[in-house]
């Protein structure tokens, strides 16, 4: 039966507006709802509320896939001057981390050992430790606050599922950083007794950083700053 010449044009209407919409599926993003209220609203970025719902993820995830820290150093070929090429930093982080977008090389590692000094005295309080299984010379550090310093974002980036292409702006992004850094300054670091550190076992688990962007030749890997996750001090 032919389709009158009223009913005609409703029809490819509608072949049209269904057709659009198959096409638009087929390269469609998923939004959590969340984020697509506030772009749709264009709201301000909430990096608060976006580490709050993604920390136990990314305190789980380190905690299952990381690699002792020892492996990693005794990975690294150094020469006389503390330095290494960035093939085989390259090499070490196919094997145990990641490569950024920006060149770093990320580490989510675990590792146990003795504190052999501690500064608490400035706000980017630090500890330094000998590492067990490992009498190599890359010093080993780890940050225990009460201030993480602002561009520091191993955690943000070692997970490797929050990443730079997600957000909009790249203040968002270092936002982030900051954020999972107050969360570790609260969380992991708040309740740590300062006194008497020299000499006390420590076991942790984080990550850490190796910036190559820009670097003219050898990269220098005299020492490693580690932010934790989780550290546990003994006596």
């Amino acid at each position: 039966m032919a389709v009158s010449a009223r009913i005609r044009p409703i029809v490819l209407l509608l072949s049209s507006m269904l057709i659009f919409a198959l096409s638009a599926c087929s390269v469609a993003k998923v939004v959590p709802i969340p984020e697509a209220t506030r772009i749709a609203q264009g709201g301000a970025f909430d990096a608060a509320s976006f580490v709050e719902a993604r920390w136990p993820d990314i305190v789980s995830t380190i905690l299952e896939r990381s690699v002792e820290l020892s492996t990693v150093l005794m990975s690294i070929d150094l020469d006389s001057g503390r330095l290494t090429t960035k093939e085989n930093l390259q090499q070490v982080a196919s094997q145990f981390g990641l490569t950024t977008e920006g060149q770093a090389h990320v580490f989510m590692i675990k590792g146990r050992g003795v504190i052999t000094s501690a500064n608490t005295e400035a706000s980017r309080g630090t500890i330094e430790v000998a590492l067990e299984g490992y009498d190599g010379p890359i010093k080993v550090t780890i940050l225990i606050g009460p201030r993480i310093p602002s561009d520091e974002s191993s955690v943000r980036d070692a997970v490797g599922f929050i990443r730079f292409g997600d957000f909009r702006e790249q203040t968002e992004f270092g936002q982030v950083a900051r954020q999972l850094n107050q969360r570790v300054a609260q969380d992991v670091l708040a309740g740590l007794d300062r006194e008497n550190l020299a000499g006390k076992s420590v076991f942790f688990y984080g990550a850490f950083t190796i910036r190559t962007f820009n670097a003219p030749g050898d990269i220098d890997v005299s020492e490693i700053i580690v932010t934790p996750v989780q550290l546990e001090v003994g006596g």
